[in-house]
């Protein structure tokens, strides 16, 4: 069995566009007419470009090559042209690729890929969502309004939820890492503490900041968040200062979360020396499978736990959710609310979401697929990046 042929389905998502502007999936198929689906996440340049760097690269390392040999390949890939370094696009693409082999190893051993990564170890994987927008809501004010964003929050724990994420520090900009304003303190203190009021103790608090602050500034917003007790203070420092993020953890009572910008398990292991307790891998980015299950084995040497990162499409979901069935030292998974809307429109067979957790597939390979004529139905129109960084403060982040 060899690998024949790749597909790219770039596809639009519509409104309210929960998971970015855009997915990019990969299909691979063999000269049996076996076929595995992968995904790349946040490609940052214009989806036409990727496009061709995933055919090149399909042409280069994967073309005739048998499905079984993931290692080998992925190795080949990682090394292109003698780089042997981590890059968020090969990354993005090596990690559609392995996630695509795996699928197709499975359909052919008949498995589910969580019996070919060692079996599960739970049945049921905890699951936590952004705090997005109110249905009845057309405008961002979930995020200008505390008390708002507690409404919704209590009302996301009502519909089961044991965990929920917001970043009300302000937009993540080009520019940094920079100090907090004193209105960004003053709100980011607001938020936690009136979330955690409306919700008690029946959901955990999840503050992300999306890498913008220096040392202190981080310090300073990390001491506000302290009597809220969140689960975590996520990407308090840009991601490629990772000594930057120990100094914060040496001050911070709050654990300190990141890694969903990382490109290979060598940048975990740094985060890991620098005293990060909890990774966050997206695994459309960090590797697919293969370096989903190296990453959890290096953190648990360190006694770190790994929590998937994902704002993207379903198909990183289910590979998020193969790793985290499979790990002994697994946190919490996230999703986008309860795993519907376009999201389940897009999958041949949903991901099932039940009180606060997802169940684990069971079909051979991933367990899913890319309804292709949803994905055909939807194509994206090229234009902007999946997601964007602004200068204005005014504009939040969509």
């Amino acid at each position: 069995m060899k690998f024949t042929d790749v597909e790219t389905f770039v596809v639009a998502n519509p409104p309210p566009g929960y998971g970015g502007r855009y997915f990019v999936f990969v299909k691979l198929t063999t000269d049996t007419g076996a076929t595995g689906w992968g995904e790349v996440y946040s490609p940052p340049f214009d989806t036409a470009a990727i496009e061709a760097i995933v055919s090149d690269v399909f042409d280069r390392c994967v073309l005739g090559t048998d499905p079984f040999r993931i290692e080998e390949r992925t190795r080949k890939i990682y090394s292109l042209a003698f780089t042997g370094r981590p890059d968020v696009v090969i990354g993005g693409i090596l990690s559609a690729f392995d996630v695509a082999s795996w699928d197709v190893v499975g359909k052919e051993t008949g498995r589910n890929v969580t019996d070919l990564l060692g079996g599960k170890v739970r049945d049921r994987v905890r699951s936590y969502t952004y705090l997005y927008p109110r249905d009845d809501d057309s405008t961002d004010d979930v995020y200008s309004n505390a008390t708002l964003a507690a409404e919704t929050a209590l009302s996301y724990v009502k519909r089961g939820h044991t965990a929920i994420k917001f970043d009300p520090a302000g937009p993540y900009r080009e520019v940094g890492p920079r100090q907090p304003t004193m209105n960004e303190l003053t709100r980011s203190a607001a938020f936690v503490n009136e979330i955690r009021d409306a919700v008690g103790n029946a959901a955990d608090l999840l503050f992300g900041t999306h890498g913008q602050f220096t040392v202190s500034g981080a310090i300073r917003l990390g001491k506000l968040l302290e009597p809220a007790m969140p689960l975590w203070f996520e990407e308090p420092c840009p991601p490629d200062i990772p000594e930057a993020m120990a100094e914060v953890a040496r001050h911070c009572a709050v654990p300190i979360a990141a890694g969903e910008r990382l490109t290979s398990i060598h940048e975990f292991k740094r985060l890991l020396d620098a005293g990060v307790g909890i990774l966050q891998p997206n695994l459309s980015r960090a590797g697919g499978l293969t370096a989903g299950k190296k990453i959890a084995a290096i953190a648990e040497t360190y006694g770190a736990q790994v929590a998937p990162h994902l704002y993207n499409g379903p198909l990183g979901g289910a590979a998020n959710m193969a790793v985290a069935a499979t790990i002994p030292n697994f946190l919490v998974l996230e999703g986008i609310r309860e795993w519907g809307g376009f999201h389940a429109e897009l999958l041949t067979n949903p991901v099932q979401w039940d009180d606060g957790h997802v169940i684990p597939f069971t079909d051979p390979g991933l367990g899913t697929e890319i309804d292709e004529d949803v994905a055909r139905a939807h194509p994206w129109v090229a234009g902007q990046t999946h997601l964007a960084m602004t200068n204005d403060t005014n504009d939040w982040p969509g």
